[in-house]
């Protein structure tokens, strides 16, 4: 998995009025998760913080599946990128501490990165500096499970030229918070994870948030799963690598009092969390905002290894969740939204996972083939077929395989999609179909 740090959220994108949110449906929530769990479509441990207080968790699956330990809420997950709102905080509290400014040329501190001198603490937070993703790294895959010093991290981002000039665009690269937090270290005399001790940790009681290291059973640590007929022990990236990008541990409980406290001024000023929050093509200063129906969020989310994680706060609502999975045969996006919707009492209905693949025939599957255009979405999908299996691709983008479910239906789980063709009792219009994805329902016509 060459992606270790994946920085995309895409949430339902649908204009609605939510019900207001004064109780909610937790034998509804119990249930939703609990076929997630019997399904083995994830492993997760769920908190939802309502002013201040934790109003819903849950926990699925197995920190360990070969010792047979069992998530709890106090199991540990790796978190990924949301580490990159710890780091930004940090940054934030320098500035306020007139250690450095938004301003400050990355030359200050690492001259031999290339356009170092043009590169300023803003662009390497907003992703448009310009520099080398790590993780684009050719040797990555080589390399990624072994320990590497500061030294050799600075040697793989200096050895690439610039991906474009700084300020000129943005171009996610976890590259540029391996940069703050070696910033965060030279400027302090500390490491990274004493810094997220004294200026974040402590304050907050965080006692089980830390910089990671060699997972630990015995710490209460959640090993990470791939499912193929079955869920397969994944690798582990050594730390020093994502270091400021990636590297921080935590539980659901913790990560949500966090965000809460970000937003209540317990961790930067009121102006530092304005400026952080500040959007500029798509992304804050170490967050990102996204949409839930009507609702507007902010937050980050998180994959390495095959951990997965989101970690978001609905400011109106003064509302607060997170879903740290370990394993996933299901796009935690479509996780998110069911745990949202049935929160904040919105129609929704549980999948129906019961349901077993067929097969059908390749002379059958020739009759769906062809283009297909909506005007709901900008975007045109090709349905054809690939060594006797149909596929969708939509404009731009890869094939995915489509999973027949019924005569008339297909699903590519790992994304959420569901393709649904149009039918009169037994007879299949294969003109039309409708994609469901993220709670959206979007018709399609051939042309």
């Amino acid at each position: 998995m060459k992606s270790i740090i994946n920085p995309v959220i895409f949430f339902c994108l649908m204009s609605i009025t939510s019900i207001a949110q004064d109780s909610f449906d937790k034998a509804k929530l119990d249930k939703y998760f609990e076929q997630l769990e019997k399904h083995d479509k994830v492993m997760c441990s769920v908190a939802v913080l309502q002013d201040g207080k934790v109003v819903f968790s849950k926990a699925i699956g197995y920190a360990s599946v070969e010792n047979k330990i069992e998530s709890s809420g106090k199991t540990k997950y790796r978190i990924g990128s949301v580490t990159k709102m710890f780091t930004s905080s940090m940054i934030f509290q320098l500035i306020e501490e007139d250690k450095l400014s938004l301003e400050t040329k990355l030359s200050e501190y690492f001259p031999k990165v290339p356009n170092s001198e043009k590169i300023t603490i803003s662009d390497l937070l907003y992703h448009r500096s310009g520099i080398f993703n790590i993780t684009n790294d050719e040797k990555y895959l080589n390399y990624h499970t072994s320990s590497k010093t500061k030294k050799e991290m600075l040697e793989i981002i200096s050895y690439y030229e610039s991906a474009f000039e700084p300020d000129s665009k943005t171009e996610y690269s976890n590259s540029n918070y391996v940069l703050l937090a070696y910033i965060i270290e030279k400027i302090t005399g500390l490491s990274y994870a004493e810094n997220l001790k004294q200026r974040i940790t402590d304050k907050l009681n965080l006692t089980s948030t830390y910089y990671g290291g060699k997972i630990g059973e015995s710490g209460n640590e959640a090993f990470s799963y791939s499912y193929a007929n079955g869920w397969k022990k994944s690798f582990e990236t050594d730390l020093s690598i994502p270091h400021g990008a990636g590297a921080i541990v935590s539980n659901p409980a913790e990560l949500v009092t966090f965000i809460y406290s970000l937003f209540s001024g317990k961790v930067i000023s009121e102006n530092s969390l304005a400026q952080m929050t500040e959007i500029k093509d798509g992304l804050g200063r170490g967050i990102f905002s996204f949409p839930f129906y009507d609702k507007q969020a902010f937050g980050h989310n998180g994959a390495i290894d095959h951990f997965v994680s989101t970690l978001g706060y609905l400011k109106n609502d003064n509302t607060a969740f997170v879903i740290l999975a370990n394993g996933s045969n299901y796009t935690l996006n479509d996780v998110v939204i069911g745990l949202l919707s049935i929160y904040f009492n919105m129609e929704y209905e549980i999948p129906d996972f019961s349901k077993k693949a067929i097969d059908i025939s390749e002379e059958v599957l020739k009759n769906f083939v062809g283009y297909y255009k909506s005007d709901a979405l900008p975007l045109d999908i090709e349905i054809k077929i690939q060594e006797g299996k149909l596929f969708g691709q939509a404009t731009g983008q890869s094939a995915f395989p489509l999973t027949p479910f019924d005569d008339n239906e297909f699903r590519f789980d790992q994304a959420g999609i569901v393709i649904e063709f149009s039918k009169s009792g037994d007879k299949i219009n294969y003109k039309s179909f409708t994609l469901k994805q993220g709670g959206g329902n979007f018709p399609f016509e051939r042309e």
